[in-house]
């Protein structure tokens, strides 16, 4: 259907996409005004109830290297160095895994978001949820052995671009390494929890820093780096540290600074001839939020570098050139933190096409030669094999459909551009859009087969120059918001931004993909975009949880399913599996959020098929076993009738405004057009909520649960503004539910 006649749930899908695009970078904002509540406390510390005969936690180089020799244990982020998430036990196979069922569940004391993948030692399980928090877990009863809590401030959730989230830990002879949310890395023991070390990494804590991703860790140094890209102001690095004391042993910049200081490292000079202007004063992007990959064979570390900052290039480096190394593999020698080589996925990155996705290590045989590769499915559309010792590229087939570029020239390394979706020119529509082909969630590999496994998107995004950018050549960044420099407007434009052209649905597929053919072998396609990452194992299953709040298994070799458990949770994180007196298990985190908390539940596109809606969002640990002894909890649907609004003295201007004002500030946490997700649906907001609406949002009433005061950005009038914009679409949805009821 062409633009000029879309009807509601299409302009609606649209409206989504671009308002995400616009927002995907801001701060967690009004996070608890319907009054969700921490389904438990958490104490700082529990009493210690360990069994004294376990020996865990003594995790080193050479067991993670050799992990196939004890492949009871999950032992690193990837299970080993590879990272294929490939786990050789084979007593859940295609002939037993309709006895799969589950064993024990533990409530994780949270509705928001969870994507963490465990560590689990001897029968100890290592893992983190929101807020930073780290819990030692007796991994066949699922009892709690401690709980630490790093105290993150509530407020640092401004600065938060997906939800105040934590993709796990690194266990190291006898201790627990984990970052939090306002930029510490900190160090447990593996048997008491108490801390031994505690670190601030942020170069600088005036600016948007965050970290959520899992550390790494070989030869006695654990490897971090930190998000806030989207936020502006922010430089990227990675640091290593010493694990005994936490002294920083070297740091790599992605990005260069100030040439009129002298550079950190010679690769900074390199950099700096390939941007222009004054990029430094913007902070330039490129931070390693996700990605951090360690190759034992040549002592390397595989960085994933993330998008520019602010994503429009003629403001963040007007002149052009590269922008080295945004969105970039970067190989560092271990040791030293120098670079040994690197490859660009997207020069002059202008999309916001991370390159932060997970890296694999395998070997692969590229035109008749056995060679040593990494593989890595980033935002941009196309999936890359680079030789590891050289970073040769050898292959670069898209995975997803893309048209912001027509391939990738392998003589050149570089993409393509299509002049046809140039952004700098018109508003043009973009596939991948900012979600990416693929995001943060992981992918697994078959090593029989040589078959990949990729948690796949559909979703254009409609990119325009920034209006006010166009009309004056000026640019000023915004402390904890969004700085894209390019403009996303409302659904109710979007027909004359994009010229009429169709725009396709928005999908979501696990795809089985060759890294050599670049073919897809087959496809499992989802109820909607927003799922977790695979598993895949020797008895020739690959399970994946999806936003559906279904826990899936399906055959290698044909993707048919063959196992399914409605847990009615949303699920992001990938599983686990490990084994403990002779009996293998099968592990998740349940809970939903992250980005996809942008979109809601789309207008009612997904209606009924969006777990965190459904149910809400409780999350859980859940494990399975052959013949598990426990039930799925059986949550009810929720109650979604929208209540009677307050009348308001509200003009249309009042109303548009606070639309505005929404999309900017409100969107990213509680959904586009007042649809939230696991966050706060504001249609549905009691009545002390609106007693006491300025409290929350401008004087930070509920500071403790997230929720910040916006008094140093927003005045009296704003806040108004947004109520109205608020209480006139519960209104109108509230009218057309009697309607329809």
């Amino acid at each position: 259907m062409g633009h000029p006649g879309l009807g509601r749930k299409s302009a609606a899908i649209i409206n989504a996409v671009l308002l995400l695009s616009l927002t995907v970078a801001i701060s967690y904002k009004l996070i608890i005004l319907n009054e969700e509540k921490i389904i438990k406390e958490i104490p700082i510390e529990k009493k210690v109830e360990l069994l004294n005969d376990k020996k865990f936690g003594q995790i080193n180089s050479k067991r993670i290297i050799n992990a196939d020799k004890e492949p009871h244990n999950w032992l690193s982020h990837g299970r080993d160095y590879n990272e294929q998430r490939y786990s050789p036990l084979n007593q859940i196979n295609k002939q037993t895994i309709s006895k799969l069922e589950l064993e024990w569940s533990l409530d994780m004391g949270t509705t928001r978001g969870l994507e963490a993948t465990p560590i689990i030692d001897n029968g100890i399980m290592f893992v983190s949820s929101t807020w930073s928090v780290v819990h030692a877990i007796d991994a066949k009863t699922g009892k709690e052995l401690w709980v630490y809590d790093p105290n993150v401030p509530r407020s640092w959730a401004r600065k938060v671009c997906c939800d105040v989230v934590n993709r796990g830990v690194a266990v190291w002879k006898g201790q627990v390494y984990f970052g939090t949310i306002d930029g510490r890395l900190i160090s447990l023991d593996t048997v008491t929890g108490k801390k031994i070390w505690e670190i601030n990494t942020l170069i600088d804590t005036s600016k948007d820093y965050t970290i959520t991703g899992a550390p790494r860790i070989a030869n006695g140094k654990v490897f971090i780096g930190n998000g806030g890209a989207d936020m502006g102001g922010v430089r990227g690095y990675v640091s290593a540290y010493n694990t005994k004391n936490g002294n920083l042993e070297w740091r790599f910049f992605t990005v260069p600074g100030d040439p009129s200081l002298p550079f950190e490292h010679p690769e900074m000079e390199m950099a700096a001839k390939t941007w222009n202007g004054q990029w430094w004063t913007m902070g330039g992007g490129g931070t390693v939020w996700n990605s951090i990959v360690y190759d034992p064979e040549f002592n390397q570390v595989y960085l994933g570098t993330g998008n520019g900052s602010p994503w429009n290039q003629q403001i963040r480096s007007p002149g052009g050139g590269d922008n080295l190394f945004l969105s970039s593999i970067v190989a560092l020698d271990a040791n030293t933190g120098r670079m040994n080589w690197y490859y660009q996925t997207t020069p002059q990155e202008r999309w916001d096409y991370t390159a932060t996705q997970d890296i694999m290590l395998t070997e692969l045989e590229i035109d008749g030669v056995e060679r040593k590769v990494l593989m890595q499915a980033p935002k941009n559309g196309f999936f890359y094999v680079l030789d590891r010792k050289t970073g040769e590229l050898l292959r670069a087939n898209n995975y997803v459909k893309t048209n912001w570029a027509t391939h990738v020239d392998l003589k050149t390394g570089r993409p393509v551009l299509n002049p046809n979706k140039d952004y700098y020119e018109k508003a043009v529509w973009i596939l991948p859009g900012t979600y990416g082909g693929h995001g943060w969630q992981a992918m697994s590999y078959d090593p029989e087969q040589k078959i990949v496994f990729i948690p796949t998107m559909e979703i254009a995004a409609v990119h325009r120059v920034k209006k006010s950018f166009n009309e004056t050549g000026l640019f000023k960044m915004q402390p904890q918001t969004v700085n894209t420099g390019t403009e996303f407007n409302l659904f109710d434009t979007v027909p004359d931004m994009t010229d009429g052209e169709n725009i396709p649905p928005i999908t979501g597929e696990l795809i089985a993909f060759d890294p050599v053919s670049g073919k897809t072998q087959w496809t499992v396609k989802h109820e909607q975009f927003w799922n977790g990452g695979p598993l895949t194992t020797a008895g020739g299953l690959v399970f994946q949880g999806n936003g559906s709040g279904f826990f899936e298994a399906y055959n290698t070799e044909n993707g048919e399913r063959v196992w399914s458990k409605n847990v009615r949770i949303g699920i992001m994180a990938p599983p686990v599996t490990y084994m403990i007196d002779g009996e293998q298990y099968i592990s998740i985190l349940a809970g939903d959020g992250g980005a996809s908390n942008f979109l809601g539940d789309n207008f009612g596109e997904w209606e009924g098929k969006v777990a965190s809606i459904k149910y809400g969002n409780f999350g859980k640990l859940l494990t399975f076993k052959l013949n598990g002894k426990s039930k799925i909890e059986d949550i009810p649907e929720k109650d979604l009738t929208i209540p009677s609004q307050p009348l308001i003295n509200a003009s249309l201007e009042d109303i548009k405004a606070g639309q505005d004002i929404y999309a900017n500030y409100c969107a990213i946490c509680h959904g586009s057009g007042v649809h939230g997700k696991t966050i706060s649906d504001l249609r549905f907001m009691s009545s002390n909520t609106h007693t006491y609406f300025n409290e929350i949002v401008l004087n930070g009433m509920f500071e403790e649960n997230g929720m910040k005061g916006f008094s140093d950005i927003l005045s009296e009038k704003n806040a108004f503004e947004v109520y109205s914009y608020i209480v006139d679409v519960a209104t109108k949805e509230r009218l057309i539910q009697q309607k329809s009821n």
